[in-house]
């Protein structure tokens, strides 16, 4: 059993034996002495419980949303972190903050950039950032377009050799680079199937052939995690099969059975979630076989059912940009945030309007609709992971 596994399983244990003011030992461990292990577990678990029982239910709310820092500033573009991303960071303790290229100029502004803001958090919290960025190689490529970082060619390219060892070369070459200028979560690596030609995504793909991409995807999450950077599994359940666009339509919908995600779609993410990714994107494409009709960041069936359940995944499962037209074209930034709770997910990721967000969850959590201990799951979760990078 991984490290994270047994550690969310150690929390979860920690919340049941609070509320049933239980000690009891399973039957058959009674005469085993812990581990040293076991002993540092428990007491990193004692202490993230410490902290979650201390936040109230808005502090708690805030971390499940990651935004761009001129939604946390106001400011027209932020390239630097100054007084007023201090008292904005006060105001909004959001768990994270993701940039792209507007936001870099050069190495050391970055680096200075991220220090600061991630010094604000620590000191008005006491609980750090997930710093964020899109960094793929290839086509997506914010550090390297903007900050001259190793320059790596699409993912489809990589993908027609199917080299494991390249594969985890590339996860290092980018988790190094952006840990580097103080990234500690990378929304990358695409595990998406190129099932179809009219896809957004191109050649930022691997291969058509969920094998490859089960093989490249594993190695690059090993290769970046082992750096101490966060990857991420997108698209789930999959976007290879998709003929739209996500960023643009008002509804993307893949008409695909269970069977075939089973056989295909499912494939990659599951060899990247047992090679340990720390999270999973879920994108907003509707699957026909979820039977909702809801985009899958919102489907019960998609996030809970299939990516919990099915492929087992305990790790942050993350919506992608609430900004996008699948989302802000039929929802409110509080319909949407709320829903997406509901089904199952972490983090929603850049509602268009971030206070509307949280205080729609909050309120749902007051009326009954969403209960307290469905956000203490999430941020078990993500406090787990922040305790893990330094930053709790």
């Amino acid at each position: 059993m991984g490290c994270k596994k047994l550690k969310f399983i150690l929390f979860s244990a920690c919340l049941l034996f609070t509320a049933c003011d239980m000690q009891e030992v399973p039957d058959g461990e009674s005469s085993v002495m812990p581990s040293e292990t076991q002993t540092t577990e428990a007491v990193q678990t004692s202490a993230v419980q410490e902290l979650l029982s201390s936040m109230t239910l808005e502090e708690k709310v805030w971390q499940m949303f990651i935004i761009t820092p001129e939604q946390l500033t106001g400011v027209g573009c932020a390239t630097r972190a100054g007084q007023t991303t201090a008292e904005a960071v006060a105001q909004m303790p959001v768990g994270g903050v993701i940039y792209f290229s507007q936001n870099l100029e050069t190495p050391e502004q970055t680096a200075e950039m991220l220090t600061k803001i991630q010094q604000f958090a620590k000191d008005t919290s006491g609980i750090g950032l997930f710093l964020a960025v899109d960094e793929e190689g290839g086509l997506v490529a914010r550090c390297a377009d903007k900050l001259g970082t190793t320059a790596l060619s699409d993912m489809a390219v990589y993908g027609a050799r199917n080299d494991a060892a390249e594969a985890y070369e590339i996860g290092q070459t980018l988790g190094s680079d952006i840990g580097a200028l103080g990234f500690n979560l990378d929304f990358a690596p695409v595990a998406d199937v190129d099932l179809c030609d009219g896809n957004e995504l191109g050649g930022r793909i691997f291969s058509d052939d969920p094998q490859v991409v089960a093989n490249m995807v594993s190695g690059v999450v090993r290769g970046m995690q082992d750096t101490g950077v966060s990857a991420t599994l997108k698209h789930f359940p999959g976007l290879g099969a998709e003929d739209g666009n996500s960023h643009e339509d008002s509804h993307v919908i893949i008409d695909r059975t269970l069977e075939e995600l089973r056989s295909a779609e499912f494939v990659p993410f599951q060899a990247g979630i047992d090679a340990g990714a720390e999270f999973v994107m879920v994108g907003h494409q509707i699957m026909t076989c979820t039977g909702d009709e809801l985009p899958s960041d919102l489907s019960h069936t998609a996030v809970t059912d299939y990516l919990r359940g099915e492929l087992g995944f305990e790790g942050i499962a993350v919506t992608d940009s609430h900004l996008m037209n699948t989302i802000s074209e039929v929802y409110t930034s509080g319909e949407a945030a709320v829903l997406a709770i509901e089904a199952g997910m972490d983090i929603v990721l850049m509602p268009v309007d971030v206070q509307e967000a949280v205080d729609a969850v909050c309120a749902a959590v007051q009326e009954g609709r969403l209960t307290e201990e469905r956000i203490n799951e999430s941020l078990l979760r993500i406090l787990a992971e922040k305790e893990e990078m330094g930053l709790v």
